[in-house]
């Protein structure tokens, strides 16, 4: 009784500071790191997941330099990660935040948004949509 104590005590310890970061098992030559873990979008609101069946679509998303997306919303939680590039994204509140190559982050949901790409190169970001089979993905919008 008194080892199961000792043992169970133990592998809780190494779970609450190993767990957090690992998403595979340890092997020679692999690493993870965590890029992105969090309950809200980048303007803070709480993410939720739509009803229905689920759907996940993935999406490689190319911008040319100097230009711009057009104003949008996603109607369902949606996460990216910029391979290459600056896009620099404006909510219609006119916030904004600048994303470079490497920076990973939960997009806005239901809100407003265009991104542009400020370098020189073309912006390459892969974008997760968690949405529902039939849902829009993205909505195009006229800003005036």
């Amino acid at each position: 009784m008194r080892l199961t104590f000792k043992a169970t005590f133990m592998l809780a310890v190494l779970l609450t500071v190993w767990s957090p970061a690992y998403c595979l098992d340890p092997a020679p030559g692999v690493r993870s790191t965590l890029g992105l873990r969090t309950d809200s979008s980048w303007d803070g609101k709480q993410i939720e997941y739509p009803k229905g069946q689920a759907e996940v679509t993935g999406m490689l998303i190319e911008v040319d330099p100097g230009q711009e997306t057009g104003w949008h919303r996603h109607s369902v939680p949606s996460f990216a990660m910029v391979i290459e590039g600056e896009l620099e994204v404006t909510l219609q509140d006119g916030r904004q935040k600048l994303l470079k190559a490497g920076d990973l982050l939960a997009e806005v949901v239901d809100v407003t948004h265009t991104g542009r790409n400020v370098g020189s190169g073309v912006v390459k970001l892969v974008v997760f949509y968690a949405g529902a089979k039939g849902m829009t993905l993205t909505e195009k919008l006229e800003v005036k």
